[in-house]
């Protein structure tokens, strides 16, 4: 009975952030990105990968605040760590091409383009086969440590 009381209570406490996420969606696609952040930004801020995501794609091409490649990279990363394949794939890009970091790192595009795949982005793959052709064998078996090591953290069960 404690169990059931237990799903009772989160499903009251996770259904309006899930609901609020919709909400935001439903205005980003209406082009009123300013309320979808205002939206999403209570979700964000306690943590949903989902809404950190959104926010890091609203900095990304600057819908309703002004395009930063910094913090759109940060939001990603926020949503990346917690196993958003979009968010990894996204990470992966801008460590691809450099955007908003000091410089490219092809090691850590790779691991976050894999990541991703294994996360289940359908076009990850296609983007680690892209990345690979960059790299060296060296930098291609270093990267693979990488995944490894982090695979075993965000897809225990993978």
């Amino acid at each position: 009975m404690m169990f059931l009381r237990t799903i009772a209570v989160l499903a009251l406490i996770t259904t309006p952030a899930l609901a609020d996420i919709e909400d935001a969606r439903d205005l980003m696609e209406d082009g009123r990105f300013e309320e979808a952040r205002e939206a999403l930004w209570p979700a964000a801020r306690s943590g949903n990968a989902e809404a950190e995501e959104l926010i890091g794609v609203m900095y990304a091409l600057g819908l309703g605040v002004e395009q930063d490649y910094v913090r759109a990279f940060d939001w990603y990363l926020r949503a990346a760590m917690k196993g958003h394949a979009g968010a990894q794939s996204g990470i992966g890009w801008y460590y691809e091409t450099g955007l908003g970091l000091p410089a490219p790192d092809l090691v850590r595009a790779f691991l976050w383009y894999q990541l991703s795949t294994i996360g289940g982005d359908p076009d990850a793959a296609l983007s680690v086969e892209e990345v690979i052709k960059k790299m060296t064998p060296q930098q291609i078996d270093h990267a693979q440590k990488l995944v490894d090591d982090y695979r075993i953290w965000l897809y225990p069960f993978q």
